[in-house]
């Protein structure tokens, strides 16, 4: 037996039109007991409101002759039924009015599907992870379906800058093994700069990735999200199903289980084509991956050396020689690898971390500095120094301190 105001709870998630099994989820129940109690429900609250006289009672005829005028709007009848003496509040009148309320005309939006190959969306959500110590952790996510299978690639990331999204988009095409006619995405910065009219400004640097990879890049209609529901309902998907009950180590673990839980989403057979993803993938003709190359090119930043021998990268201080201090070097995380590079040359190599403010120190970054300029930089956070320490009998001391 379960208490009256669930009861209640459960008939107004009826009223709204959710399903038992949408409500059960909402509020905790099993679906048994949703179905169970959703008419039960509306009988016990009609003997609750009967048993006992309510305020509303003197002015019932006039709301439902506000009702039978198409008002709705509980405010107004508030202001009229106070006119004729009423005193109480307007949650009781909302409660009454909501059962006769008709529900909101939903545009009719037609199901567009688009053929093999043909076109990919794209989106970010933020969502919400729990690490292993219970923490919760806000982080967004890259999200991508393919428009006609319905497979899907999910990359937790700490960034939604340029950089970003494109290594998301290459990471994705990878794993689709292909790359989309036309990518369809909503109207974020990183894609396009503004409009002039009906014209789309797009951001250069993303218009010459695009091209360099080959697909055709699309924006959504402003303020109309259902233009690319698939991704929208996606977002929703993960959100719901991925990551409750999950506790993850870090980002690394996070996105490794998002891996493998589409892969198994995407073995089952999609509610809505009543086919299996990954196999209907394999029939999309998507366009040849570019050279590795120039997918390689896109995986690089460009970072300044502090004077302490560090370069930052997603809230992470990675080590790297200290002659290199002041000076920009390329870098990239690939593969759990975080690497620095001047020119073509790797000169600094870490595991990578992904606890923000954490450090990596690199073995010999600082070797050599004293012999060069006679003092080591001794870092405040207390890194390693370098062995290489220059002796100096005691007399130096002595003369600098007027010892004689």
């Amino acid at each position: 037996m379960i208490r009256s105001g669930m009861i209640l709870m459960i008939r107004e998630k009826v009223l709204e039109g959710k399903s038992s099994y949408a409500i059960a989820k909402e509020i905790g129940l099993s679906k048994n007991t949703v179905k169970k109690y959703r008419e039960l429900g509306s009988q016990m609250v009609k003997v609750s409101t009967m048993d006992q006289p309510s305020k509303l009672d003197p002015h019932l005829d006039m709301i439902q002759s506000c009702m039978a005028a198409g008002i709705f709007n509980c405010q107004v009848i508030l202001e009229r039924i106070q006119q004729k003496g009423y005193d109480g509040g307007i949650t009781i009148l909302k409660d009454y009015v909501k059962p006769y309320r008709p529900p909101k005309a939903l545009p009719a939006v037609p199901r567009y599907e688009t053929p093999p190959g043909k076109q990919a969306q794209m989106d970010y959500g933020i969502c919400h992870y729990v690490d292993l110590d219970g923490v919760i952790h806000k982080i967004p996510a890259f999200i991508m379906i393919m428009g006609n299978s319905r497979a899907k690639y999910v990359e937790f990331v700490k960034r939604c800058d340029l950089y970003s999204l494109q290594r998301c988009l290459i990471n994705a095409f990878e794993y689709f093994g292909g790359v989309p006619e036309t990518i369809l995405t909503d109207r974020m910065k990183t894609v396009i700069i503004g409009t002039n009219g009906k014209e789309i400004i797009w951001n250069t640097k993303f218009q010459e990735f695009a091209r360099d990879m080959g697909f055709v890049p699309k924006v959504c209609r402003a303020r109309r999200p259902q233009t690319k529901g698939k991704v929208e309902r996606l977002v929703h998907y993960v959100k719901d199903n991925f990551l409750p009950g999950r506790a993850f180590t870090d980002l690394a673990d996070l996105n490794l289980q998002a891996m493998v839980w589409c892969r198994k989403a995407d073995s089952r057979i999609h509610s809505t084509t009543g086919l299996i993803p990954l196999k209907e993938l394999k029939k999309e003709p998507l366009l040849p991956l570019p050279e590795r190359r120039t997918r390689d090119r896109y995986r690089y930043e460009t970072r300044r050396v502090s004077s302490d021998g560090f370069v930052s990268y997603d809230g992470v201080r990675y080590g790297v020689p200290w002659h290199y201090s002041g000076k920009e070097l390329r870098v990239r995380l690939y593969d759990g690898i975080f690497q620095a590079f001047d020119g073509l040359i790797c000169i600094a190599e870490h595991k990578a971390l992904y606890k923000s403010r954490g450090r990596s120190l690199l073995p010999g970054q600082y070797q050599g500095l004293v012999q060069n300029h006679g003092m080591p930089i001794t870092p405040s956070y207390g890194l390693q120094i370098p062995k290489e320490v220059e002796i100096r009998p005691l007399s130096v001391y002595d003369q600098l301190a007027g010892v004689m």
